[in-house]
């Protein structure tokens, strides 16, 4: 059954959600800093805006070992291109306005649920937050109710 759904198999998955999560809990115990992928944008936004946003402390004090971990993340995908991917990178179809689109409206949902999906997925839940079980349910219902959407419009 679970081959419709992984025609590859899982074990990459699983060997990446817990590479993932040994990380996260990584930081997590020896700085005390929850590692979500959207506080590492607004700590790297930190370097270039004066918005009064940009430079709250908890920002400016980590951005450091953060736009390290960002590097380092852009480098292990380029890794994974060049030693699993054959190094041939992954082309999409999708015009580059959706992907805009999407990205803007991502990066909107992240910054109103103060966290993206790997920020509450990850770090909440495994912190037993209850917002981000709430926030979690909401990310997936939106994105079921998303793909159903495209499948019933044709894009799929």
């Amino acid at each position: 059954m679970l081959e419709q759904f992984f025609p590859n198999g899982i074990a990459h998955y699983l060997g990446g959600g817990l590479l993932l999560g040994v990380a996260v809990a990584g930081i997590f115990v020896t700085t005390g800093l929850v590692a979500g992928m959207s506080t590492f944008f607004s700590a790297s936004w930190s370097w270039f805006s004066r918005l009064p946003f940009f430079a709250q402390e908890r920002f400016t004090t980590s951005r450091q070992w953060r736009l390290a971990m960002a590097v380092g993340l852009v480098l292990g995908a380029l890794l994974c291109m060049l030693t699993l991917g054959g190094g041939e990178p992954v082309v999409t179809a999708v015009p580059w306005w959706q992907l805009a689109l999407g990205g803007f409206i991502g990066g909107f949902g992240a910054r109103l649920s103060n966290g993206c999906t790997s920020g509450h997925g990850i770090c909440g839940m495994g912190s037993f937050q209850l917002p981000s079980l709430l926030a979690v349910l909401i990310f997936l219902a939106t994105a079921m109710i998303t793909a159903g959407l495209v499948a019933a419009l044709g894009g799929a």
